[in-house]
Formats: C-alpha cells, structure tokens, sequence
C-alpha cells in the first residue's frame, strides 16, 4: 500500500449505542491517521464509513473483522485513495421541495448532476410535512451551470429545487425580509379594501397589470388609491382585521425569530395593514405607503413617496444597516414585479408562488403553499423548528391556514 493508498471501512449494522466508540478504539489500539469519517442512521440502520492511512492495514483489517462478528454488524476494509481527499472542488447545497416528492423526480435531478461532473456527497431529509424536502450536498459542478440546469429539470417535475454554494453564509443569513401582499398575506389587501369601496373590479384589473410588469408601479397604486376617495377610516380597519395570513406564517416568522434572525416586511401597500401585522407579529422593520384621510375619510391620495420597486430595495439596504447585517447576509421574499430590485439585491432571493418577472429576477422559486417552507431553503430542518417550538411551550403555533385570520393572540 502506497503514500497515496489509504483504507476505507464501511461499518453497517442495526445502531446501538457503543458501535462507534469500540470501532475507533480498535483503529487506535492500531495506529493510524483519520482522514475523513461520515456517519447516518436511517430508521435504526447504521451506516459508518472512515477513512484513514493505518500503520498495518492487513492487521487492522483483520482485527475489525473479528470485531464485526462481536458486534452483529458487518464491516467491509478496501483501499481508497487519500491523496485529493477533501479537494472535491466547489460544493453547493441543493434543496429539493415537493408535494409530493416523487423518486422519478429525484432521479432526473440525480441524472443531472451526475451529467454535469456533480458528485453527490451527502442526503439530509430536511421535512416531511406540510411538504417534503431533502437536501443534497453536490460537489465538482460549476454552481451557475448546475443551477441552469436543475431549475430546467425541476420545472418539467413540477418540484422546486435551489441551489447555493455550501459556505457559512448560507446558514449566517441574520435578517429576512418579505413582501406583503400575496406573500406574508392572502392576495391584495387593497383590493379587498377596493371591494368595501366598490371598486373591487377595477382595482384587481390595475394590480394585476402592475404586478405582471406591465403598469410603472406608482402609477397604478395612484390610481388605485384615487378610486377609495371617502371610505371611512373604521371600514377600513375593519377590512385589515380580516385580513388572512398565507399557511405557514406564523411558523416561518416564530422560529426565525427564535433562532436568532430579525425580520422585515416592506410593503407597496399600506402602513395600516403593515402597522397592525408588526404588532402582532413582533415584526422587527417595517415600511409602507401612507393614506392621507381627512376628517376620517380616505382623500384618494398617498402622502410621501410610494414605495415601489426601488424603494424596497433601497428599504433591504436601510433595515440591513439598522440590523448591522450585510446585504450577503439578507434573504428577500416576494412575489412580484415591485420585488423585483430587492430580490435582486438580498444575498438570497425567493419568489414566493411568484409572477414572471419576480421569478427571473429571483434566485430561486418556491411553488408550494406555505411559506415556512422557506426555513427549508435555508437549511432548516423540521426537527428544529419543532424544538424551537418545544421551547416556548406556552405559546403554541396554529398555523394551518385554514380559514385562519390574525384575531386573538399570536
């Protein structure tokens, strides 16, 4: 066995606490430098494989198979090359969303990658509900060429698929800010404020066009908000408060916050939709277009500058620095053509069940129902948003969506 030549040995088995302690103590009673070592359970199933230049490897190889025996697992000793171990060139995080996650599918991603020189390294399932995710550590591929080619695959499969360079940054993003309407709420609140005015129709027509890209933003939202002109302050609260969160909200919102992130909203609509949610959200920034009302009436117009596409990127930029957090380390959610500039500045961009224009923008697109599945893009796991909620106990999250409306307590 050469300089080169190392030993790879494969340790499987039924888990039980012990198994790892008494394979590493018989490679130290043996001598010998570890180079690389991974360990996964799946279901009780112990998979163990170690890497290592042992001083005698017939020995040691022989000693592990006598160890086998007393252990009831089975443990395979081959040579393996150590001398590019750990230069597997880039390496990039890709995260697999679906409802359901079907195997063909995986398997033209896996076919992908194997056709661009991408060695997968590593699965994690990253959930099960309320959609299924995994995620892939995929070294060796380009990570602009492999992106290209996973976002075209994914959309033949109808899944999701993201794809980041597996640094510190990607599990470092410390402030996450997202759009408002359609994406941390259930359609337009303007619109559902239009239909109080009875103007329903009109509106959703104008939106519809600004939101596609195809009306300048401030021009739509002055001519919306002209089509308000005397509805009463009250009527309008009353229509905040009915106003619906999108499935999974809440839980996106509760566990960043509780590991650790700040959380921004900034809005093309309104301050008193954007007002009432930081309140009940404990939302940490947030900004929006400001009504002008006389005498408790609407006056159709909006004082200040209107908030639209490169406000809100302006906007990521100020909450950042307020945050002291670099724009790497921000993650824009939205749904739009107004998002379009801040998802194009934040460190990581997501359209969120997203228009044209906001998904060509975007870094990657989440075309599922519930917005907690963004925890998912970030490396998040099921299993540690379900701690993070054993941890404060006394406030428990109903966040199934259905029919669910922000009265009572949070």
């Amino acid at each position: 066995m050469d300089d080169a030549t190392g030993l790879l040995i494969t340790v499987t088995g039924t888990d039980r606490p012990g198994i790892t302690a008494q394979v590493f103590g018989l490679i130290d009673e043996h001598g010998g430098r570890v180079i690389d070592v991974e360990q996964v359970v799946i279901r009780e199933r112990l998979v163990l494989g170690i890497l290592l230049s042992p001083n005698d490897p017939d020995k040691l190889a022989a000693a592990l198979a006598s160890l086998a025996d007393e252990l009831g697992v089975e443990i395979s000793c081959e040579p393996a090359s150590v001398g590019n171990a750990g230069e597997s060139g880039p390496r990039h995080f890709v995260t697999v969303v679906g409802q359901p996650l079907r195997t063909g599918a995986i398997a033209e991603l896996a076919g992908e990658m194997a056709r661009l020189n991408g060695n997968i390294e590593q699965i994690t399932r990253l959930s099960r509900y309320p959609v299924q995710s995994f995620e892939f550590l995929v070294s060796g591929a380009d990570g602009e060429t492999l992106r290209a080619a996973l976002s075209n695959e994914a959309a033949q499969q109808h899944i999701d698929v993201a794809v980041q360079p597996a640094t510190l940054y990607r599990r470092a993003k410390r402030l996450v800010c997202l759009d408002v309407d359609s994406t941390l709420l259930q359609g337009e609140a303007i619109e559902r404020i239009a239909d109080l005015a009875g103007c329903g129709e009109q509106v959703r027509r104008v939106t519809s066009e600004a939101m596609h890209g195809a009306l300048e933003f401030g021009d739509s939202l002055r001519a919306r908000v002209a089509m308000l002109e005397g509805l009463e302050v009250a009527h309008l609260r009353e229509c905040v408060e009915r106003l619906r969160l999108t499935p999974g909200a809440k839980t996106l919102v509760r566990t960043l916050k509780r590991l650790g992130f700040q959380v921004a909203i900034v809005s093309g609509g309104f301050t008193q939709v954007t007002d009432w949610l930081t309140e009940r959200l404990s939302i940490d920034y947030a900004a929006a277009n400001t009504l002008e009302v006389d005498h408790g009436q609407l006056t159709g117009r909006v004082v200040g500058h209107v908030v639209d596409r490169t406000a809100k990127a302006r906007l990521l930029e100020d909450f950042a620095d307020q945050a002291g957090v670099p724009l790497s380390q921000t993650v824009a959610i939205g749904d739009g053509a107004n998002d379009v500039d801040m998802l194009g500045s934040a460190g990581l961009g997501i359209a969120f069940n997203a228009k044209t224009p906001a998904r060509e923008a975007a870094d990657t697109s989440l075309n599922v129902p519930y917005l907690d599945a963004i925890l998912f893009l970030l490396g998040i796991t099921r299993e540690e948003i379900e701690a993070a909620e054993a941890a404060d106990p006394l406030a428990p999250i109903d966040d199934s969506g259905e029919a669910q409306m922000l009265h009572g307590s949070f």
